[in-house]
């Protein structure tokens, strides 16, 4: 039976693949933050392991070693946040919590599990995004830390290649998970910590966006899809480095990331709803 630790297991696209990797004969430890989401995992799906994992912790990280079996096939890096508001208005704290949990915090996991997948000739896979490769304005924090991802894993797909270790992206755009369901409430809570001249500033770029979620919640992919490409990922003969989730989104990054830079800020702009100029009074 193959082995895969995931973090971020408790809920949406971690607790979504843990399930469907279960279900297909896969050992999984599933990597939680807390014994009350443990418990949850426990009574909700006997089939896979909880273990308490903060992947900010470093307590939690070396006790690792004691928790995974012997043989470890894959790692899934799925622990994520999305910090939002005008890259202004964010404050270094902010930045640096962002940058801990979706970049430092998966690095030090995949750090910690290495041994055991050399061993294996195992997988990595990160849990990405379609704003690892297009930015959009008022997520900048979140697209960074996913930038900084897919350039981190792509060094280390080449670093491994000496062990025949495969280091895999995984891209999706709008899933359907808490993220998504309580984006209203993420982005009025970002305005809330704005100050009041912060605020007056990126008025109508916040009721821009606000208007766009909507759309993106009813367009919001099922996270079983996504889990479905993560085990193609690990039982691919040959797996790819990137794995773009949904038709319409390889279109987007097809197109996107092939438009000259002033096209694609108008295209971006405009899919986002934001102001193009100041507001004539």
């Amino acid at each position: 039976m193959p082995s895969v630790l995931i973090t971020g297991a408790a809920r949406g696209i971690g607790y979504a693949t843990a399930r469907h990797l279960a279900a297909g004969g896969w050992d999984v430890i599933a990597g939680v933050r807390n014994e009350v989401d443990a418990a949850r995992l426990n009574s909700a799906n006997p089939l896979f392991r909880p273990v308490i994992l903060d992947v900010t912790n470093d307590d939690h990280i070396a006790a690792l070693d004691k928790s995974l079996p012997e043989r470890l096939d894959a790692v899934i890096n799925n622990a994520g946040v999305v910090v939002a508001g005008p890259m202004e208005a964010i404050t270094p704290a902010e930045l640096r919590r962002q940058l801990d949990i979706n970049v430092i915090g998966q690095l030090a996991v995949t750090q910690q599990v290495l041994p055991r997948l050399r061993q294996s000739k195992g997988r990595v896979v990160f849990i990405s995004s379609l704003n690892g490769r297009i930015a959009f304005p008022l997520v900048g924090a979140y697209c960074a830390s996913k930038f900084a991802l897919e350039a981190a894993a792509d060094a280390l797909r080449l670093e491994l290649k000496p062990w025949g270790i495969a280091v895999v992206l995984i891209e999706p755009a709008q899933t359907d998970t808490d993220i998504w369901r309580t984006a209203d409430t993420l982005l009025e809570e970002a305005a809330a910590t704005m100050s009041d001249e912060s605020r007056e500033l990126y008025g109508r770029h916040l009721q821009g966006l606000k208007k766009t979620i909507p759309t993106s919640q009813r367009t919001a992919r099922p996270p079983e899809k996504l889990a479905a490409v993560a085990e193609k990922a690990l039982t691919a003969r040959r797996p790819r480095a990137r794995y773009v989730v949904g038709f319409v989104p390889k279109g987007q990054v097809a197109l996107v990331t092939n438009l000259p830079t002033a096209a694609r800020d108008r295209l971006v702009l405009a899919i986002n709803r934001q102001p193009r100029g100041l507001q004539k009074h």
